[in-house]
This record gives structure tokens, C-alpha cells and sequence, in this order.
């Protein structure tokens, strides 16, 4: 695994978070792989797989989720058990970085799923502020 962080950076080595549908997982618990980026893009379609240190989750549900009607989850995702690089870094050029995984997550490396609530101030991530 690459670990690509610098001052001031999380360590990748630290669990990390994806928000997924409720249905993509469903498909990757069949398959054997998560294979989605993001919101309607696959692996395929951006490169690597969108994901999120524990602090930037809710910003993230937030900012890329508020519209989101299909039940969401959160995988939790352990990525010393990921076979490809995971590299934080923000490619918009902005100063926060966020954990990006270059390749497939085998449905091993989630370590659990946690389900999320919405209310009429979006989605929460429960028992978390």
C-alpha cells in the first residue's frame, strides 16, 4: 500500500469511510468487490474510489449527499486489508486531503456497515455529532 501523506495529513493506515447506496453494496457483497467511486461514477469512470477520514464524513454527507434519497450506508474499510494503493491527497487543489483508493475494495477489507439516519437537516452518521 502507498501511503501518501505529509505534514499536518491523516496516515492512510487508519480506518477510512466510503458512503455508498444501499444497493451498490448489496451488488459488491455478490460480487466479491466494491467497484463505485461516488455518486453515479464507477471505479472505472474516475480511477480510484472516493473515501473519507472519520472527521470529514459529515462534511461530506453534507456537501455531496444532502439531495440523496436511496438509503446510504457507511463501509468502514480497514485498508491494510486492500490490495491496491490507498493516497491521501486532494486533487482539486484544495488544502484538506481525503484517502483515495486506486483500484477495487475486496468486501473483506469492510470491516462493518454502518447504517445511516436522515432527518430534514440531511444525513447523519448516528451516535456521531
Amino acid at each position: 500500500m502507498n501511503a501518501g501523506h505529509g505534514a499536518g495529513d491523516h496516515p492512510v493506515n487508519q480506518l477510512i469511510y466510503h458512503c455508498a447506496s444501499v444497493t451498490d453494496w448489496a451488488v459488491a457483497q455478490a460480487e466479491g468487490e466494491y467497484t463505485m467511486s461516488s455518486r453515479g461514477r464507477t471505479l472505472a469512470d474516475e480511477g480510484f474510489v472516493h473515501a473519507s477520514f472519520a472527521s470529514q464524513v459529515p462534511g461530506v454527507l453534507q456537501r455531496f449527499y444532502a439531495d440523496v434519497t436511496e438509503p446510504l450506508c457507511l463501509l468502514v474499510i480497514d485498508p491494510r486489508m486492500l490490495r491496491v494503493p490507498v493516497v491521501a491527497e486532494n486533487l482539486e487543489g484544495g488544502p484538506e486531503n481525503f484517502p483515495h483508493v486506486y483500484g477495487p475494495i475486496p468486501v473483506d477489507a469492510v470491516t462493518s456497515v454502518i447504517e445511516l439516519g436522515h432527518d430534514a437537516d440531511g444525513w447523519r452518521w448516528p451516535g456521531r455529532a
